[in-house]
C-alpha cells in the first residue's frame, strides 16, 4: 500500500471535500486493476482474450465503453511475461492514460505530434488508431526514455512514426502551422497516480506543482503554434491538481487563438473547475473532463480538447540539423536490388513493399509507410522500424521486426516451432535442431504469428531474435 502524505491529505481534502479524499485513501490500498490494450494491426479482442484464457489461463473483460480495452480479472502476475506480450499483440495500460488519443481521435491521413511521448503507450496507440498510416511524430526530451520509446514502437510493429529527441518546447521554431493534430501528455506531478508509484507522495508539493505548470505553459504554448489553424489539441496529464491544469489552460485561453471543444469520455469523470481559490475562470473550462481514480478504478487523469481558431506569431525559424538522409521509394532502383531477394525467399509481393518508403543507412535498411511526411528526416533518432540488413554479398537479411510486420504475406521460407523445447531455443537465441528443407534464411512461427526470423546452417535453424528481448522474461505456455 501506497503511504500518502499528510500534505497530500489536506489538499485532496481542500480540493474534493473529505469524503471524496477518503474515497482515495480506500481506492490506493487496494491492489491497482490492470487493463491492457489490444493492438487491432495484429489481433482482435476476440482472439486474445481467448489465447490468453487457454494458454496462460489469464481470465479477461471487455471494457465495453474502450474496443480495444481487457480488464485483467485473474493471471496478473504473467499477463506482462506472455510471448504475445514481447511479440506486440497487447500492450500493458491504465485504462485512463488510453483515453487522450480516442479523444485525440487521428484518421490515417493525419499529420500529428505526440510532444511528450516516451514510454510510448499513447504514441503506439496513436499510430493503431491511424492503421498505421499517415505521419506520427513523436518527441522524447530525455535520451534514455527515447531508447524505451524505441523498443515500444518496434514491438508494436508501428511503421507510421518517426522518433524526435528535442526540447519541446523549441520544436515551434521548426514546425510552425505544420501539424493536424497534436498530444501534450504533459510531464506532471503525479497526483492521480499514487496507487502506483509511492514515491510520488515522497516528493509532491503544491510548490511543485506550480513549478511544473510553468513547463506545461511553455509545452502547450509550443503545440499551438505548431498547430494548423482548425487543428486540434489534446492536453492530458496523470495529476488532479487545478495549478497543473485549469491554471494552465486559463493563461492559454487569455492569449491565444483557441477555444475549448465538448468531448465526451467513455469512463465516469467530472466537469473542470470554473472557479479556484475565490478566483472565477474561464466558464468554457466545464467542457474539461477530470477523471477521479476511485470513480474510474483507474489512474486519475485531466483532458481538454482545443480547436486553433487563427494563426498564431510565429517564432523565428531556425534550420533543422541533423544527418542528410532520403527516403526513397521502393521503385528506386537501388531500394529494389536489394530487396528482390527478400521477394524471391519469403514470398512478399512486390505491390506489398511498394506501400513503404526506405531509408538506407550503411548496410542498414529501415522502412516506414510511404505516406509518412516530414521535411527534415536527417533530425530524426528513427524513422519507421528496421526492414533488414546487407551483408557483404550485397545481400539483404530480413529484420525480425519486418518479418513480423509482414507476417501476413510471408508465403515461403517459414519454420514452424512445434513444442515448448523449439520454442524456448529461439527465444534464447539459439540453435533449433531439426531436420528441413529450408535454405539461407526464413522467418520462424508460432501459434500463427511470426516470432521472428532465423539463419538456415548445417546445425539447424539459427535464432535471430532480437538480443534486447531476450532479456525479459518470457513465461511459456502452461
Amino acid at each position: 500500500m501506497a503511504e500518502v502524505s499528510e500534505k497530500i491529505i489536506t489538499y485532496l481534502n481542500s480540493l474534493f471535500g473529505e469524503h471524496s479524499a477518503e474515497k482515495y485513501l480506500e481506492f490506493i490500498k487496494a491492489e491497482p486493476t490492470q487493463y491492457i490494450r489490444v493492438n487491432p494491426l495484429k489481433t482482435s479482442r476476440e482472439e486474445l482474450t481467448k489465447l490468453l484464457k487457454t494458454n496462460y489461463s489469464i481470465e479477461t473483460k471487455e471494457v465495453r465503453s474502450i474496443p480495444s480495452a481487457l480488464k485483467i480479472i485473474s493471471g496478473n502476475d504473467v499477463v506482462s511475461k506472455t510471448i504475445e506480450h514481447i511479440i506486440g499483440l497487447y500492450y500493458m495500460q491504465g485504462l485512463s492514460s488510453m483515453i487522450p488519443p480516442l479523444v485525440l481521435n487521428p484518421a490515417p491521413h493525419d499529420v500529428v505530434l505526440d510532444l511528450c511521448s516516451a514510454p510510448g503507450s499513447k504514441t503506439t496507440e496513436l499510430c493503431e488508431l491511424m492503421q498505421n498510416k499517415g505521419t506520427v511524430v513523436a518527441n522524447e526530451i530525455s535520451l534514455n526514455r527515447v531508447k524505451m520509446l524505441v523498443y515500444n514502437i518496434d514491438r508494436m510493429n508501428i511503421t507510421n512514426a518517426g522518433v524526435l529527441h528535442y526540447k519541446g518546447e523549441w520544436l515551434s521554431k521548426i514546425y510552425t502551422g505544420y501539424f493536424d493534430k497534436i498530444l501534450v501528455d504533459a510531464p506532471c506531478s503525479g497526483l492521480g497516480i499514487i496507487q502506483k508509484k509511492g514515491e510520488v507522495s515522497d516528493w509532491w508539493s503544491l510548490e511543485r506543482a506550480g513549478m511544473l505548470g510553468e513547463l506545461q505553459l511553455k509545452l502547450l504554448v509550443g503545440a499551438i503554434k505548431m498547430a494548423k489553424v482548425g487543428g486540434e489539441i489534446v492536453y492530458s496529464t496523470c495529476t488532479l491538481t487545478p495549478e497543473e491544469n485549469e491554471l494552465v489552460i486559463e493563461n492559454i485561453l487569455k492569449k491565444y487563438p483557441v477555444e475549448v471543444e465538448e468531448m465526451e469520455l467513455p469512463v465516469p469523470s467530472r466537469a473542470g473547475f470554473t472557479s479556484y481559490n475565490g478566483k472565477q475562470l474561464n466558464p468554457s473550462l466545464e467542457k474539461a473532463k477530470r477523471i477521479l481514480p476511485w470513480e474510474a478504478d483507474s489512474d486519475g487523469f485531466f483532458i481538454i480538447k482545443l480547436k486553433k481558431i487563427d494563426a498564431t506569431n510565429s517564432p523565428e525559424q531556425i534550420k533543422a540539423g541533423g544527418r542528410d538522409l532520403k527516403l526513397l521509394p521502393f521503385t528506386n532502383k537501388n531500394v529494389q536490388n536489394h530487396l528482390l531477394n527478400i521477394i524471391d525467399e519469403f514470398g512478399i509481393p512486390a505491390e506489398v513493399l511498394n506501400e513503404y518508403n526506405y531509408l538506407l543507412k550503411g548496410n542498414d535498411i529501415f522502412f516506414v509507410n510511404k505516406y509518412w511526411q516530414d521535411n527534415n528526416p536527417g533530425m530524426f533518432q528513427r524513422i519507421g522500424t528496421k526492414f533488414g540488413s546487407i551483408d557483404r554479398n550485397g545481400k539483404t537479411t530480413l529484420h525480425t521486426q519486418a518479418a513480423q510486420v509482414l507476417e501476413k504475406y510471408i508465403s515461403k521460407n517459414i519454420f514452424v516451432i512445434e513444442n515448448q523445447s523449439e520454442l524456448k531455443n529461439y527465444l534464447d537465441g539459439g540453435n533449433i535442431k531439426r531436420s528441413n528443407n529450408l535454405k539461407g534464411q526464413c522467418a520462424v512461427q508460432y501459434n500463427n504469428h511470426i516470432l521472428g526470423t532465423a539463419v538456415i546452417t548445417d546445425a539447424g535453424i539459427k535464432s535471430r531474435f532480437p538480443r534486447a528481448k531476450r532479456t525479459q522474461e518470457i513465461i511459456k505456455e502452461f
